[in-house]
């Protein structure tokens, strides 16, 4: 191994060990959360895509975490900002984690790159742009993956909360 090499792998197990470290305060204090809701979940861990990412999932088919999610997952989303600042107090660095609860970001972003396939296709049959509805940045950042895997490129246009995301021809 070169010194270049070891000092690129040394970064990355540094890197990894900062995520799981996240991931762990992440779920503390999100298990905190739950006692005080009285709610049940159990909290699951991982690193995806150089981020931490923390899931609350039920066994009993995640009803109660519903009240979790919110109307079209407002309430997720607040939770993972607290959740981020909790994490931000610990450590001193901003985090860029991703909280999903009762498999919502899961589906949405399942339904998101759906949409995002279609958006690239329709531009490449018409070569005309695509204006989408405004979306959130998590929202945004999944149909740009999206059209990006597809072979075209996107751009988001508009201010907060009505920022949307524009598919381009090629």
């Amino acid at each position: 191994m070169t010194e270049g090499t070891t000092s690129a792998a040394a970064e990355g197990a540094d890197t990894l060990t900062r995520l799981e470290q996240e991931g762990e305060i992440a779920a503390d204090y999100l298990e905190g959360l739950l006692d005080i809701a009285d709610l049940d979940g159990d909290i699951d861990m991982d690193v995806e895509a150089d981020r931490a990412s923390v899931s609350i999932i039920s066994d009993s088919g995640g009803r109660d975490l519903q009240k979790l999610v919110g109307r079209d997952g407002e309430v997720l989303e607040a939770l993972q900002e607290l959740t981020r600042l909790a994490v931000h107090r610990e450590t001193g660095d901003r985090s860029r984690l991703m909280l999903d609860i009762a498999g919502y970001r899961a589906k949405k972003r399942a339904e998101l790159s759906e949409l995002g396939a279609k958006a690239a296709a329709e531009v490449r049959s018409t070569g005309e742009p695509v204006k989408l509805k405004p979306m959130t940045p998590f929202e945004r950042k999944v149909v740009h993956d999206a059209v990006k895997t597809a072979g075209l490129r996107s751009e988001s246009e508009g201010e907060e909360p009505q920022r949307f995301v524009v598919v381009l021809p090629a």
